[in-house]
């Protein structure tokens, strides 16, 4: 089973796809993981676009598409695939619906996670980790057991990630919509898109998800 699922930064994307792979062995395929390992390992297009980024350049939807091509062709048929931060456009979702027809597959759902702007922003700016170890903790959600000491590994030093401030997450809310509405129309109109609600707690978002996916 072939899914995206959209979604801004901080909806809960990548704790969901974590969750999918797991108990379904799906894999996430995210076109800036899988651009950085095309040009590490030196692959026909990763060349390409190494050659592109280092003269400064966007990377086309052509060279995005040819490394979705790659990846899609080194899985085979095995796994189910999460699209994560692709199709951005018209253009490049009928790109990947056309991607996956020459590989005998079809995308069966497209799962968005509608949040509230206001409650993103509190999760998000609320967002900090253990500097040695990386757990993740919030100012509102999930503090330490013991104040100023991580659970895990009982280290002291904690950081918070520079963007995790109001201004810039409601700069990527709205440059996620604008990137979203021009696909959804062409989603929408094969029946594939299905809404819930991302600012539920992460055991519900995920048995919606469910939900969907054995429907």
């Amino acid at each position: 089973m072939d899914i995206i699922l959209l979604g801004p930064p901080g909806a809960g994307k990548g704790t969901q796809a974590s969750r999918l792979e797991h108990e379904r062995g799906m894999v996430q395929l995210s076109t800036g993981d899988m651009l950085r390992a095309a040009v590490k390992a030196g692959t026909p297009v990763g060349l390409e676009a190494k050659a592109v980024m280092e003269a400064g350049a966007l990377v086309s939807d052509a060279i995005v598409s040819g490394i979705i091509g790659e990846r899609l062709d080194a899985l085979g048929d095995g796994p189910g695939l999460i699209f994560d931060g692709y199709p951005r456009t018209a253009a490049q979702a009928e790109s990947l619906d056309a991607l996956l027809a020459a590989r005998g597959r079809s995308l069966d759902h497209v799962i968005e996670l509608v949040v509230d702007e206001d409650a993103l922003v509190s999760r998000i700016t609320g967002r900090f980790t253990c500097a040695n170890c990386g757990e993740g903790y919030h100012d509102r959600f999930k503090t330490p057991n013991v104040p100023g000491t991580c659970d895990v590994c009982g280290a002291h030093e904690f950081k918070r990630r520079p963007d995790d401030n109001a201004e810039t997450v409601r700069t990527r809310m709205a440059e996620y919509r604008a990137k979203t509405a021009p696909i959804l129309p062409h989603y929408e109109a094969k029946g594939l898109v299905k809404r819930i609600d991302g600012m539920a707690d992460i055991a519900h978002v995920t048995a919606a998800i469910e939900a969907i996916l054995d429907s």
